[in-house]
């Protein structure tokens, strides 16, 4: 009996390791995430307003000699929301589209997100008011002043990022071979997209614990405020239903949201959010240079491709097409983007046949 015991214990404790092993592995499968800083002096906003030091923290994967590859995140994510294995743990490995033995990927952590500089480092609602515009314009100082970048093989970034990315697209567009927005339109923040995002903001800024920005502990309408907008505008129709086809298992659903701890501050998260409302890269269209490649879900809650928008825009950009994932209770509507096993081939295929512009 005790020989039993013991062998089962031994056997757990080698599974443990397997799997301890099996981790190991994947976490090293492309070389280890390094982090940088870097401080760009009198950056001026589109408001008029200039601050002396604006801190802007980056990671890269991979080596300077690589070929360098821009890779943007979504709105309250930073560099780390990146790194995941559902979308680098996709990409980043050897002999996968963007493998860090060939490409010097960076991923910035975007102005007011992350380690970059943001309200909640002291200066409250007296921090700019930033847009894409000034976030664009921060990261290219950051490839440019900061690591010395002079053209990059692609421009990848994925919601928020990929309106970064239609940014980048007509704000610079000899700058890149290759742009590939990911769950976004190259049209004016609009329609229900902003609407929930009004909402959400005013809920917020509404709260009396708010208290004009200058609270001492965050809203306490603020978990409420980002969960409704949460199911409203990412989850996908046909996840949802899988996941909650009864009000119990939406009830349950609904409270397990509830009980996360918000780690977002308020001010920062109204400034990330807000900071899209200008948006609108559409009357610059034809100054696109790079070969495009759009990827949206068919569920895609902010994007719906039945309005057409996004289809009519790319007739007007010169070498350019897009990727529709097909919905499924695989796909996560507006969320469906940050897993690359849906687009890796499609990737993979641009990188091989765009050409190589000039450095």
């Amino acid at each position: 009996m005790l020989m039993t015991t013991l062998r089962t214990a031994l056997s757990a404790v080698l599974l443990l390791s397997a799997g301890a092993m099996s981790a190991s592995v994947l976490a090293a499968d492309y070389p280890a995430p390094r982090q940088g800083e870097w401080i760009a002096k009198d950056f001026k906003f589109h408001t008029g307003e200039v601050m002396g030091e604006l801190r802007l923290h980056y990671t890269t994967v991979g080596e300077p000699k690589g070929e360098p590859v821009l890779v943007l995140h979504g709105t309250g994510g930073s560099a780390a929301s990146m790194l995941t294995p559902a979308f680098a743990g996709e990409l980043f490995g050897a002999g996968q589209p963007l493998d860090a033995q060939k490409y010097y990927i960076i991923i910035p952590d975007s102005l007011g997100h992350g380690q970059s500089s943001k309200p909640s480092d002291g200066m409250k609602t007296a921090f700019p008011k930033y847009d894409y515009d000034d976030m664009v314009d921060a990261q290219h100082r950051l490839l440019t002043e900061g690591l010395g970048i002079k053209h990059l093989r692609l421009v990848i970034g994925n919601s928020m990022g990929g309106m970064h990315s239609w940014v980048w697209g007509v704000r610079y567009p000899a700058f890149m071979d290759a742009l590939v927005p990911m769950a976004s339109q190259p049209t004016a923040m609009a329609a229900r997209n902003w609407m929930l995002r009004r909402i959400m903001l005013d809920t917020i800024r509404g709260d009396p614990d708010y208290n004009g920005g200058n609270y001492t502990a965050q809203p306490r309408m603020m978990k409420y405020a980002i969960v409704a907008y949460g199911i409203a505008s990412a989850g996908g129709t046909l996840a949802y239903q899988m996941l909650a086809p009864t009000a119990a298992k939406a009830d349950k659903n609904v409270d397990e949201r509830l009980a996360q701890p918000v780690t977002a501050d308020a001010n920062d998260f109204i400034y990330q959010w807000d900071s899209s409302h200008d948006y609108d890269p559409s009357a610059a269209l034809e100054k696109i240079e790079a070969a495009v490649l759009a990827i949206n879900a068919a569920d895609d809650e902010r994007n719906p491709p039945e309005t057409g928008v996004t289809a009519d825009a790319l007739k007007r950009i010169k070498h350019a097409q897009i990727y529709l994932i097909p919905a499924s209770t695989e796909t996560r509507g507006h969320s469906t983007t940050g897993n690359a096993k849906f687009y890796a081939e499609q990737l993979k295929d641009l990188l091989q046949t765009a050409p190589q512009r000039a450095m």
